[in-house]
């Protein structure tokens, strides 16, 4: 019998999206905004319905969608993907036949707890210089205090992966959902406590994405503390990528600053 398997495909604008059923589209930041329509196996679902977090999209980005599903929508598994961003199976010149369906997902799925995103790794920076580069050493600073308060069983392996020069990216998985809820709790508990405390209100449009930032980079220490087994797959980005700038504006910011 097939698993019960929901990839939520965050999309803020119409798109093209996968066409596979375990892949269900869910309109971000919806509240307020004109409902739209993408040709999917499922119909996309306004994140703003329900217990939903939708108006915090400007800060939370697709994280508002991740709260949406988490709280109103059952499933065996939980999966969150980004309509430019996809998990991937093969090579393929057309990219969208190189988007993991059913049974790749759930081969990767045989043997692991959690599907992750193969690592990014930065080289010469850390995960931490990496973002204070980019953004407002405070988003990290706070939340360690956050993590050494409420959660310091967590502390040891939130130090270790910022000191490292990798880790896992773009808030993507598909975890078991018993492991996903456990995951959401922990994650929003320390976001929403994050939100509080911070000041943003002289942060840029960019910076002011500050939650959706920082729980990309607690997603490890998470996995790592709690000791899931997990599988990495490569990342297919629906849209060409221009590597020179991106490489190019990665240094700027490390020798120059933001």
């Amino acid at each position: 019998m097939p698993k019960d398997i929901k990839i939520m495909i965050a999309m803020h604008k119409p798109y093209r999206a996968a066409q596979d059923d375990i892949y269900y589209p869910v309109h971000v930041g919806a509240l307020g905004k004109e409902d739209f329509q993408v040709k999917a196996a499922h119909d996309i679902m306004p994140d703003s319905r329900g217990d939903n977090i939708s108006a915090k999209n400007p800060n939370f980005c697709e994280l508002t969608g991740l709260y949406y599903m988490w709280k109103n929508v059952s499933s065996d598994y939980l999966g969150l993907s980004h309509y430019r961003r996809y998990f991937a199976q093969g090579k393929n010149k057309d990219k969208w036949k190189m988007i993991a369906g059913r049974q790749a997902i759930e081969k990767g799925l045989q043997g692991a707890d959690v599907i992750l995103p193969q690592k990014r790794n930065y080289f010469i920076e850390t995960n931490y210089s990496q973002y204070v580069h980019a953004h407002h050493e405070i988003d990290l600073k706070m939340t360690r205090k956050i993590i050494k308060k409420k959660y310091p069983e967590f502390l040891p392996k939130y130090d270790e992966s910022m000191k490292r020069t990798y880790g896992h990216r773009f808030n993507m998985f598909v975890m078991r959902r018993d492991i996903a809820d456990e995951y959401c709790s922990w994650l929003f508990d320390i976001l929403f406590e994050l939100e509080r405390h911070l000041d943003i209100s002289d942060y840029s449009v960019n910076d002011a994405r500050v939650f959706g930032f920082v729980s990309e980079r607690l997603l490890d220490p998470w996995i790592e503390t709690v000791g899931l087994d997990y599988k990495e797959m490569p990342v297919v980005f629906m849209e060409d990528v221009n590597w020179l700038k991106k490489g190019g504006d990665f240094l700027k910011r490390k020798f120059i600053g933001k």
